[in-house]
């Protein structure tokens, strides 16, 4: 089982629409236009919300944000075949750990039944 964080284009960007919390916490980024920076955003983000688990980042024309509409942050686990086991309403308000634990929960293969030999 992994846990990958995947970043998508920038939620609040200085070029686009800022928040409140973001001009307070003088969190300012422009909308990034190579990969280059859009992994050093990624980077910095990562950095500042302590993360520790791995980051990958979607490419410039937001594939994987297209595909899975991840915008603005969702939580997802995707079965061993590649399939959306569970998708979670957009976050953080709709972030139901426990759904993503029953979802986890739901792929772990069953334990093997206990053979008894008679002889």
């Amino acid at each position: 089982m992994a846990f990958l964080v995947v970043y998508i284009l920038e939620a609040h960007p200085v070029d686009a629409w800022q928040t409140e919390d973001n001009q307070k916490e003088k969190i300012s980024v422009s909308s990034p236009t190579t990969l280059g920076e859009r992994c050093a955003v990624a980077d910095t983000c990562s950095t500042k919300l302590v993360l520790h688990i791995p980051a990958v980042i979607d490419d410039l024309e937001n594939s994987t944000e297209s595909a899975y509409t991840a915008w603005p942050d969702r939580l997802y686990v995707i079965d061993r075949a590649g399939r959306v086991a569970y998708k979670s309403p957009p976050g953080p308000f709709g972030f139901k750990p426990v759904e993503v634990e029953h979802a986890l929960q739901r792929l772990q293969p069953a334990a093997p039944a206990e053979v008894t030999l008679v002889r």
